[in-house]
């Protein structure tokens, strides 16, 4: 896990997040749900490094697009919030699903003047973030691996294990049917 560090927010950084939330409202978020060819391009004018086939859908929040990183046909669901004050990166065929929050920042509450403080979140390829799951400021989900409903982690998960509770704790490795030719693990649950 990453440690925090102090942030601050230059003055470009919180007049680029006033033009990005007008485009977001106006351009981004009234569009069909398919139309996820346009919302990419949105992102990537506003700095956002984003592969061929991501899906990003239209409820979802992304706080500073040029601090969001997604690999090839990975995902960011409906109702998603992506608090990324520091960079959130998404590995290729990685979803994101419904209700999840990255939260890539929070406040040093030790001191009296609460500093903002940041850390980067990892998002390993093929990995599989479920529905409403919280993943705190530093983490990385380790390649495969899967963190179930409700979930908030709050420290690293290996690759390939499914992992579980408040704090997530891995709780079984995740084994593909490789031997089932209807699983393609190229493809991701987010539709």
């Amino acid at each position: 896990m990453n440690s925090l560090r102090p942030t601050s927010l230059s003055n470009c950084n919180k007049f680029g997040r006033f033009v990005w939330g007008f485009v977001w409202l106006f351009l981004f978020r009234p569009t069909a749900r398919n139309m996820h060819g346009w919302r990419v391009f949105l992102l990537k004018i506003f700095g956002a490094d984003i592969g061929k086939g991501a899906h990003v859908y239209p409820s979802a929040k992304i706080w500073a697009p040029w601090n969001l990183e997604m690999g090839e046909h990975s995902c960011i669901a409906e109702n998603v919030d992506c608090y990324c004050v520091n960079k959130v990166v998404i590995g290729a065929y990685a979803t994101i699903s419904q209700y999840s929050h990255l939260c890539t920042a929070s406040h040093d509450y030790s001191e009296s003047s609460m500093p903002l403080v940041a850390a980067p979140i990892k998002i390993g390829a093929k990995a599989w973030i479920t529905a409403d799951v919280f993943i705190g400021p530093g983490v990385t989900i380790g390649e495969g691996s899967v963190v179930t409903a409700r979930s908030s982690v709050f420290a690293d998960i290996p690759s390939w294990v499914v992992a579980r509770g408040n704090p997530a704790t891995p709780i079984r490795a995740r084994v593909l049917d490789s031997e089932n030719p209807s699983i393609d693990i190229k493809t991701t649950p987010c539709k």
